[in-house]
């Protein structure tokens, strides 16, 4: 009985193990490529991190991406949002990773996993929780036994959750890359042999969890074998890695920018965008990752910086909404497909460069079966006019086209058949105006005029040390005696403050002084007004507020927070001045506010009686108040915004979940800005900004998951510096109209979002001339109405197609020999 069971038990451990090895993946690489159980692959990668959207969001993103020509999707792992507390874990809602490494996989898809734990992206603290600088003796990113300890011990929670659920290709899953550390080789100069031990140790202990599938090291050049090291920037055609056993691999292509308080709004083109892709797989490229191909948005306060807004946009294929951002994703998507039909020339082909003069070069990948092609013009102003392999190709400035077949140009980057989608927000899904209710502040008057704190200590100290980044907020207090005789007392003296917090606001005695706000990233500064003093005591209160901690730079942990000092109190006696040093008084500490500490924002608030609100007298421009609404959902699917445009700053919730910090006042510059935006040249975050004059961030994304779609929802919001309430509306997102300025021998396709086309305003085929929303006639066109063409074909319906060619729309005598182009708006 006992040899039975034992024979049943052995067999069943055989196919279980033979089964794991039937459905695992093998993931190598060689100096080429990243080979999947053998094979070389071109892959096409998209950075999708899953807090900045909702779980109910992830599977429309994934299959959008997928749709769109992806074959992976890449998100980092943020520690301080699984980890806020020491060994206190949180893997619930939008942070549940297991479940969206399994949403990847059902979709079809590849995962790469960037574990870090530091990951910079613009994510607080570059995702290093607070409580790890409060341990004693501590320095990140170094050999410091404490920090290492924390970062193994985080890492290997990740990797045994992955391996848990057998998540990793070795096991069958879909995780085929895990990335250890983040643009280490950015900063490790300033760290000395110590940075070199460090990186060291961090690939070893990477190696050690036997994951089965490469690790990579972004931005680490002479990485420690066996990681790979991968390339990131707006362009990497001209990356080579180190070791030339290692493949060609772009971790982080940037779509965009991210934006910044008092920014203008960052904007790549589509065309540039591709330029840079199509010449990665031109100069052997074969591993590119799209950073971001959505970027969500940054609920709570996990924006970092500092100063990084509520929107986390940048600009990607996919919109902070989930919408395709047309031309981008389109154009991109037909880039993709190419590449896809040339992989096996462009992972095993042998490879020849033909240089074609002023800056033309074309490169030929040839294996037995078949031949591929690219001609690049890295020129940024002169179009060019080529002869390869006998036959004329024209290749614009600052473009590269593809020829699957070495013979016809398939697709050139500067020459975008993709429709433009201009949204917009809908007015007509707005519900009924918002009745307000409101109150101030808790006892505010108690904080600034008795200093009342949690903590007591004598001189000042940095913000994060006390909070813990608890909050935003906290209360430095002190009590200064002056009488008749002290040296700087005069008719006039001021309150001087050396201060490294974001936002500062002063009391002296109760009466509000005023506040600086940091411009021009000028984080050190000096804080002076004028101030009323009194002989006795007086009550000083300063209120020191962040905008998201620093998350990028060596020994950005150490950089202050708060304010710092020194704090004097100064009296000018004619060109005599007298400072007053109080820094080193005892001071108070009270972190966060009190309507954050009893939960105003909470739906669970309301059932409190002594938290009365009121509905007299709604105030605008009151600082350090609360202000309460009753909503009903706006009807539909289509993604919902809140236009917070007369608030000042502060933070909003939503049925009691934050949709992030607003800060509608904060304008940016007057100047940067353009009408007018060249692809051509190399791209900066700089370049082809808009919106200059105008709020860096206007409306915020409210997901339809937070929202009670047929019953009573709840908006709460703090406001610091003071607005007008009143001018809050919610709105939808929608697809207003649709362009295109298609070339001809293509196709065009043209979709409303799911919404049906309702009008064309303006087609012409032939030689149109102008920009979306001002289209012209050119001097020919074809010998059909075009825009009886483009009804016929298209209203009513929620997308059509269409050959922009002479037999779809009509000869074109009159444009000769010249390229034909089909110019297209419609209405949604």
């Amino acid at each position: 009985m006992k040899m039975k069971q034992f024979n049943l038990l052995s067999l069943f451990l055989i196919l279980i193990t033979c089964f794991g090895q039937a459905n695992s993946t093998i993931v190598s690489h060689d100096e080429r490529a990243i080979t999947i159980d053998g094979q070389r692959r071109i892959l096409l990668s998209g950075s999708i991190h899953y807090p900045r959207s909702t779980s109910d969001m992830w599977p429309d993103l994934i299959s959008k991406a997928k749709d769109g020509g992806l074959d992976a999707i890449e998100t980092y792992v943020f520690w301080n949002a699984h980890e806020p507390s020491r060994r206190q874990y949180d893997f619930s809602g939008n942070l549940d990773l297991v479940r969206f490494i399994k949403t990847i996989q059902g979709a079809g898809l590849y995962s790469v996993l960037r574990i870090g734990p530091y990951v910079c992206a613009e994510w607080n603290y570059g995702g290093f929780p607070v409580w790890l600088h409060n341990m004693p003796n501590m320095k990140f990113r170094t050999i410091n036994p404490g920090f290492m300890n924390e970062m193994q011990n985080f890492t290997t929670k990740i990797v045994n959750m992955m391996k848990e659920e057998n998540l990793f290709a070795s096991q069958g899953g879909p995780i085929i890359l895990a990335q250890i550390e983040n643009e280490y080789g950015n900063v490790i100069s300033s760290y000395g042999a110590e940075g070199k031990a460090y990186i060291d140790w961090c690939a070893n202990m990477a190696n050690s969890l036997d994951i089965g599938v490469p690790w990579i090291m972004c931005q680490q050049p002479h990485a420690p074998q066996p990681m790979i090291e991968t390339c990131n920037g707006f362009y990497c055609d001209q990356y080579k890695p180190s070791n030339p056993s290692s493949p060609k691999m772009w971790t982080e292509n940037w779509t965009g920018w991210f934006k910044n308080w008092g920014g203008k709004h960052p904007y790549r083109t589509a065309e540039d965008l591709a330029y840079s892709v199509a010449r990665f797989f031109q100069t052997g490229g074969t591993f590119q990752n799209y950073y971001m191909y959505h970027g969500g948005t940054n609920f709570g306060r996990v924006a970092g910086g500092p100063y990084i807004t509520t929107s986390y946009d940048y600009d990607a294929p996919l919109d902070e909404y989930g919408n395709l951002n047309q031309p981008k994703w389109g154009h991109l998507k037909q880039l993709h497909t190419l590449l896809k039909s040339m992989e096996k020339p462009l992972t095993y082909g042998n490879i020849s460069t033909v240089d074609l003069g002023n800056s033309v070069t074309a490169t030929v990948y040839t294996t037995n079966e078949k031949s591929s092609c690219f001609i690049g013009n890295v020129n940024a102003t002169a179009d060019a006019l080529v002869n390869f392999k006998g036959k004329d190709y024209n290749v614009p400035a600052w473009s590269v086209s593809v020829l699957p077949d070495c013979d016809k140009e398939a697709y050139n980057t500067a020459r975008v058949n993709t429709q433009t989608s201009i949204i917009t927000e809908d007015s007509c899904a707005e519900p009924e105006k918002l009745k307000w209710t409101w109150r101030p502040e808790f006892t505010t008057q108690k904080t600034i005029l008795k200093g009342s704190g949690d903590l007591i200590a004598e001189g000042l100290v940095d913000q994060k040390d006390v909070t813990d980044d608890a909050s935003d907020y906290l209360w430095y207090m002190t009590r200064v005696h002056l009488d008749k005789k002290d040296p700087i007392w005069s008719r006039n003296m001021s309150l001087r403050v050396h201060s490294n917090a974001h936002v500062l606001h002063a009391y002296v005695n109760g009466k509000y002084v005023g506040n600086q706000i940091v411009r021009d990233n000028k984080f050190d500064y000096r804080f002076e007004k004028k101030v009323n003093l009194v002989h006795g005591t007086n009550h000083l209160a300063l209120l020191s507020v962040s905008v998201g901690l620093q998350n990028y730079g060596p020994f950005f942990e150490s950089g202050p927070t708060g304010i710092n000092g020194p704090v004097k109190l100064v009296g000018y006696k004619g060109e005599e001045t007298i400072e007053k040093d109080i820094s080193k008084h005892q001071w108070d500490y009270k972190i966060g506010l009190h309507g954050f500490n009893h939960k105003l924002f909470s739906i669970k608030s309301a059932g409190h009686r002594h938290l009365k609100w009121s509905t007299e007298k709604l105030p605008a421009d009151r600082m350090l108040s609360w202000y309460k609404a009753n909503f009903k959902a706006p009807l539909g699917k289509d993604p919902v915004i809140v236009d917070l445009n007369g608030l000042g700053k502060g933070e909003v919730w939503i049925n009691g979940q934050s949709i992030g910090r607003y800060w509608p006042s904060f304008n940016s510059s007057d100047d940067g800005c353009t009408d007018e935006c060249d692809y051509r040249g190399e791209y900066g975050s700089d370049k082809c900004a808009f919106m200059c004059g105008k709020p860096t961030q206007r409306w915020y994304h409210v997901p339809r998951s937070f929202l009670n779609e047929n019953g009573h929802n709840t908006i709460t919001l703090f406001e610091e510096m003071g607005g007008d309430p009143s001018m809050v509306k919610f709105k939808t997102v929608v697809t207003g109209t649709v362009c295109a300025r298609a070339h001809e021998h293509n196709k065009v396709e043209l979709s409303c979002n799911n919404r049906p086309i309702s009008a064309v305003k303006f087609a012409s085929f032939g030689n149109p001339s102008g920009k979306c929303g001002s289209f012209a006639a050119g001097t020919c066109q074809g010998a059909k109405d075009a825009a009886k063409v483009v009804a016929e074909e298209c209203v009513g319906k929620l997308n059509c197609t269409m050959n922009v060619s002479s037999h779809k729309f009509g000869s074109t005598l009159d444009c000769g020999d010249s390229p034909k182009r089909l110019f297209v708006e419609i209405e949604c």
